[in-house]
């Protein structure tokens, strides 16, 4: 453990007296959402991009960016918002090959992005560019198999896999595209498919095998279960038939999350196992959903609040002095192994810790 982290973590029953009680508004110095948010979202425009298979903008770059530009959007920082504009601009010239083609689920999410600029800025060219990423995620190519025929013979997406990682990736394009068009077919096509992966993969506790054939409560990837029902919720319109089978998903799931929360406030790699590391990724995207859940009405503040407020203070300590997330688990692919997911290398400022943050600073500071 490294030592800065070591000692806020001693400190924190310090921190904790501030957490007793169901505010999301009132936080201590170095806990604001203010604060957490421009250090994060300005330590990004300093990183790197992250690419897929070193060829195209990765998911997680893709969701630290959107963070970014919600957190930028939410606090009228004009200059970081030109500055995101600015980093994102070589991807219509020079680093035109960095963006990502149009035949995975992984990778057909990068459209958020571009959609995301436009709902900020306005420029039609960002909706240009990010469209075709929602709509090609329901047009079959030629060459594909068999099993994604048959997916998309019943409606759903040709990149199903039952992976519970596919319900943000999936979920938060075409939720982007119905925001953009107003056209339904894109929120009620992302409802569908969120049913049927509630149906195959949310156990009766409220959590979700990473996949049918790996019963275990992976953190992140129920994380991305979390926040992709979150992102649905919140611009499902009241009249879609799914929506009554989403909440129950969702409410169910934050029962759960309630009942696994450790002292100290985090959620652990494997969620169901107390000696299993805390882990940062999947903790800030819980949190998300619950400071999510308590502002919008979908919980019950009295209830909720405090445990989202006690995520989030705990939170906080795991950033370092260059503004990284620590303790975040690495990229990873399903296998049906226990002691895998125990084993799983562990990153300092990954783009899969550093985006949930900042959805969490946006989430604080929405009204």
């Amino acid at each position: 453990m490294h030592k800065r982290l070591f000692v806020l973590l001693l400190l924190f029953p310090f921190q904790f007296l501030f957490a007793q009680n169901n505010s999301l508004t009132d936080f201590p110095k170095g806990f604001t959402p203010q604060e957490v948010g421009k250090r994060l979202a300005y330590r990004f425009l300093e990183g790197k991009h992250m690419l897929h298979a070193g060829k195209w903008i990765s998911y997680p770059e893709t969701f630290n960016w959107n963070g970014a530009l919600k957190f930028g959007a939410i606090t009228k920082d004009k200059k970081l918002i030109t500055s995101l504009q600015d980093r994102f601009e070589p991807l219509f010239t020079t680093e035109k090959a960095l963006l990502p083609i149009m035949n995975h689920v992984d990778l057909n999410m990068f459209g958020s992005l571009p959609l995301e600029l436009y709902q900020v800025t306005k420029e039609k060219r960002y909706l240009e560019l990010g469209l075709p990423y929602a709509d090609t995620q329901w047009i079959v190519p030629e060459n594909a198999s068999a099993q994604q025929k048959s997916w998309a013979e019943k409606g759903y997406t040709w990149q199903t896999r039952l992976w519970i990682d596919d319900m943000y990736m999936i979920t938060i394009v075409q939720t982007q595209a119905y925001k953009v068009t107003k056209d339904r077919k894109y929120i009620d096509r992302a409802a569908k498919e969120m049913v049927m992966y509630l149906d195959e993969l949310q156990r009766p506790n409220g959590l979700f095998y990473h996949a049918p054939d790996v019963p275990f409560y992976w953190g992140r990837g129920n994380g991305w279960m979390a926040a992709g029902m979150t992102e649905l919720l919140r611009n499902l319109p009241k009249d879609n038939k799914d929506r009554p089978r989403i909440m129950k998903g969702y409410l169910t799931m934050m029962e759960s999350l309630k009942k696994y929360q450790t002292a100290g406030g985090m959620w652990n790699q494997l969620i169901d196992e107390p000696e299993c590391w805390a882990e940062t990724s999947g903790s800030a995207m819980f949190t998300y959903a619950l400071i999510t859940g308590v502002k919008k009405g979908w919980l019950d503040k009295n209830e909720y609040a405090p445990v989202a407020r006690k995520a989030w203070m705990a939170l906080i300590p795991y950033i370092n002095e260059k503004g990284d997330v620590t303790e975040v688990c690495v990229g990873t692919n399903k296998k049906n192994d226990k002691q895998y997911y125990y084993d799983r290398p562990r990153h300092i400022g990954d783009y899969h810790g550093q985006a949930p943050y900042l959805w969490c600073t946006f989430a604080l500071l929405e009204k």
